[in-house]
Order: C-alpha cells, then structure tokens, then sequence
C-alpha cells in the first residue's frame, strides 16, 4: 500500500507563497495521476489541483488557478504544489493523493497545515 507523507505548511501573511511536498513511497509512483487537496474548518474535503503520470497534463480548481502550480518528480517519487499569492481562504489542511479525475483514489496521509494570516 503506497504511503504518502506531506510537508512544507506552514504560517504565512497573504500574499505570501509556500511549496508543498508529498513524498510517495513505494515503486509505482509514475504509474498515477497525482492531486492535491485541502480541508478548512467545517468544510468538506476539496479538491485543488491535479497532475497526469508524466507530468504533462495539469488542471486546477477556479480558486486556485493562476496562483497555483502543480509539478511532480517522478525519480523522487515527489509531487509538489508552489503555491503563491496566498489568501486567508487558502487556509486548510492540505493533502496528495493518487487520483483519478478529481477524486483521490488512495490512502490519505495525514495533511500538512497551511495558515494564512490577513
């Protein structure tokens, strides 16, 4: 069963920008498309944005589009989200996962914590 570990939140003023990582263990990392997700307060788990197996192909929610950019190292078996422009609606836990569409498909890990002070 792959295991995914997430790192890089942290507290941070708008406008500010953080890079995430997701570490997958495991050897079959560039078989999945790979996604990013976050969960606020109160609210339902949601998706933010997705990768395809070799990196090419890259979609991303409205809320996060333009300030957002997903990328994946496949010989690392590491995908990362560089986040920029950040927002205080940005704040939430945020998790990978393998995915298909927008739906992750996978085990959760247990989400990195990303705060955005206004």
């Amino acid at each position: 069963q792959v295991q995914l570990v997430e790192s890089g939140g942290g507290l941070v003023q708008t406008g500010g920008s953080l890079r995430l990582s997701c570490t997958a263990s495991g050897r079959t990392f560039s078989s999945y498309g790979m996604g990013w997700f976050r969960q606020a307060p109160g609210k339902e788990r949601e998706f933010v944005a997705a990768i395809g197996r070799s990196g090419v192909g890259k979609y991303y929610s409205d809320s996060v589009k333009e300030r957002f950019t997903i990328s994946r190292d496949n010989a690392k078996n590491t995908v990362y989200l560089q986040m920029n422009s950040l927002k205080p609606e940005d704040t939430a836990v945020y998790y990978c996962n393998r995915v298909v569409g927008e739906t992750g498909v996978g085990s959760w890990g247990q989400g990195t914590q990303v705060t955005v002070s206004s």
